[in-house]
């Protein structure tokens, strides 16, 4: 297995046959991968800009693949794009390029040219949705250096631990429920309850706070907030 960090794909394909090939064979090359099947959804998530590459078919019930492209780099997410699609027209083509897709592959594929193709632009890119540090308050989160600091000082974060520090930055000062965090920190395959949200929290919370002022507030029936202000 390619070991390659905690790279996070978004698959958006309505073809359950197709999506588990697809997702099989990058899981199995160590990436993390969601799968969602409507383009609504597909929107929805790419939106949120945690994933560091997306492989989006064009055909979709809803909104069609380049439409989600182009809403997505209306509202600069950076993550690039594969298309995947039966749809291999030269036009086609040129209208993901012009969308904002950054390759095209067509159906029918080969699994091993799929998983280099994900590589390749993953390493063309160089991870680019994650360079930028998040900043609340005190607190910094470098993505691309897997790295936090809390008021300058270094804190030490497991692997899951980080992927739920950084969703809960990216929305700081939303209050996000316990099934959205396990949607967007767990992988698809996880079978667990929404337990381990309540327990990982606690983790971040001694491994954050120590003597300084919480930042992760629980909201009863609602879910968790990440702020500053709050005893």
């Amino acid at each position: 297995m390619v070991k390659t960090g905690q790279v996070r794909i978004l698959v958006v394909e309505d073809d359950e046959s197709i999506a588990d090939v697809v997702c099989t064979a990058l899981r199995y090359s160590g990436y993390l991968v969601d799968h969602v099947s409507a383009g609504a959804q597909g929107l929805q998530r790419g939106l949120e800009g945690i994933y560091d590459l997306i492989v989006l078919d064009v055909m979709l019930p809803g909104l069609d693949g380049f439409e989600i492209c182009r809403r997505l780099r209306d509202r600069s997410v950076a993550s690039p794009i594969l298309f995947l699609t039966a749809r291999a027209d030269p036009d086609d083509r040129i209208n993901g390029f012009v969308a904002g897709g950054d390759d095209y592959l067509a159906k029918p594929f080969s699994v091993d040219e799929l998983v280099l193709r994900v590589a390749a632009i993953l390493k063309r890119t160089s991870r680019s949705v994650d360079r930028d540090i998040i900043r609340v308050e005190d607190l910094t989160l470098e993505p691309s250096g897997q790295e936090v600091r809390r008021d300058g000082e270094l804190v030490e974060l497991s692997a899951t631990e980080f992927r739920l520090l950084h969703y809960l930055m990216r929305n700081a000062g939303i209050v996000v429920s316990k099934s959205q965090i396990l949607d967007n920190v767990w992988d698809d395959g996880f079978e667990g309850t929404e337990n381990i949200v309540e327990l990982y929290v606690g983790y971040l919370r001694r491994k954050l706070d120590d003597d300084k002022a919480p930042l992760i507030h629980t909201r009863r029936g609602a879910g968790y907030v990440l702020r500053q202000g709050e005893r």
